[in-house]
């Protein structure tokens, strides 16, 4: 084993023994390389002031060397950044500026210990870190029965890790915390899970409320009492999209500080929040008992990314950096939060008036980009294809009798008309049936 990867091994051991047996066997092996290329270039770029032919890019009049034809289209930037390779854990000022950001939204992190954000390739890619530096073959990932698909390829197919589920809602249409906290307690012979949350959930647009939010936090610290080491992700792709009366911050905060078996790691980024899809740009964030604590998964997480993509793409996170920095920031943001809810607010008003009750009903949502129908009358993939071919609407058909929705990219004045025209691809579906 490598020395780098031996000393951090042995910080984490002395820092906290439980957070270190929570790593798979490659999380022991990684480290963040201090001597090499990255190492001797952060040195030249300090004090080689004559001549620095260290790095891997190439300079023409004391700036990083571009074209034209990309530079127009980019003029209101340095090309410093834009250009250069960004380090591996982000731009500095971004990562600061995000840790602040983190703090006002979520009250719950005041005063305790959590690290500096470090920038990922979007949400898939912070996913893809937590599975490479916690997950081994067999190892149990606790998801909802309803969930995002992805999860299965990163954490299952990728690592070899058991993908186990438990009912997202219970009798009462909440958050089945009781599921959640058995299916953590199941674990106990393996000694460790990790628990996956994701809210506003994806494919289903719920939100638990701050009771089911203690739950949820019980239902963890239930199974760490029993003796499991429990890497908690709460992956918040769809943070700060609320539109009504539930839990308006991460969980992240919430469990920080819950003891040392547990691990938070907060999953989030620009993609889904600021409405920038295409920039990729994510953050993963440790909370812990020390900061050594931190710094080590901090350095193999850099090792990670070092070994993976290098670094994350610079000019998306100056752009990113640049909006969260502008006096215009909140109010664009807050006008464009302010469409989604009309949206949502929409869906669920048509939903509740009544004229669709004999074919489907919708699981409860408050939140995010999606809804979902539960179909009563026919199959989801059998009306997802005659939708698209009859009428040209697309949906996602999920399982036998679920259908998610996106209301995130229908206009409020067409909503109706969408969900009419699934309406009636549902009768066209049950005549068919009947002939």
């Amino acid at each position: 084993m490598n020395p780098l990867a031996r000393q951090l091994n042995e910080t984490l051991e002395r820092e906290n023994p439980h957070v270190y047996a929570m790593l798979s066997s490659l999380g022991k092996q990684i480290y963040f390389p201090k001597e090499g290329i990255l190492s001797q270039s952060a040195e030249a770029k300090a004090k080689a002031k004559k001549y620095n032919a260290t790095i891997g890019t190439a300079l023409e009049n004391g700036q990083p060397m571009h074209l034209k034809v990309i530079q127009d289209t980019l003029s209101a930037y340095n090309p410093k950044d834009i250009y250069e390779y960004a380090p591996p854990a982000g731009k500095p000022e971004l990562r600061t500026a995000w840790r602040k950001k983190m703090l006002e939204e979520n009250p719950s992190l005041a005063g305790k210990t959590f690290g500096n954000p470090v920038v990922t390739n979007a949400l898939t890619h912070g996913l893809s870190i937590v599975a490479d530096l916690f997950a081994d073959v067999n190892d149990s990932v606790i998801i909802p029965d309803k969930n995002w698909e992805n999860y299965e390829l990163t954490f299952g197919v990728r690592r070899g890790a058991v993908i186990v589920n438990y009912p997202l809602y219970n009798a009462e249409g909440k958050f089945n915390s009781e599921g959640l906290k058995q299916a953590i307690l199941a674990q106990k012979e393996k000694g460790k899970a990790i628990v996956v949350l994701n809210f506003p959930n994806n494919p289903t647009g719920y939100t638990p409320g701050v009771e089911e939010g203690k739950e949820i936090v019980a239902a963890i610290k239930a199974g760490a009492d029993a003796g499991i080491n429990i890497v908690a992700v709460t992956d918040d792709a769809y943070f700060a999209l609320f539109f009504e009366d539930s839990l308006h911050e991460s969980l992240f905060g919430h469990l920080a500080d819950i003891g040392p078996r547990v691990l938070p790691v907060k999953v989030d980024g620009a993609t889904k929040e600021e409405y920038v899809w295409g920039f990729r740009v994510g953050f993963i964030t440790y909370a812990g008992s020390s900061e050594a604590q931190l710094a080590a998964l901090e350095q193999k997480t850099l090792g990670i990314i070092r070994a993976t993509i290098s670094s994350g793409p610079h000019p998306s996170q100056t752009f990113v950096l640049h909006a969260l920095n502008s006096p215009d920031f909140e109010a664009q943001k807050q006008e464009k939060y302010a469409i989604m809810k009309g949206r949502a607010n929409r869906v669920k008003q048509l939903l509740d008036n009544g004229d669709f009750g004999g074919v489907w009903e919708y699981y409860p949502f408050n939140s995010g980009y999606f809804m979902c129908l539960k179909l009563k009358t026919v199959q989801a993939e059998a009306l997802r294809t005659h939708l698209l071919n009859e009428y040209g609407v697309g949906t996602i058909a999920l399982g036998e009798t679920d259908l998610r929705v996106a209301f995130s990219c229908i206009e409020e004045a067409n909503i109706d008309e969408l969900f009419g025209l699934i309406y009636q691809g549902v009768k066209d579906l049950e005549a068919a049936a009947v002939k």
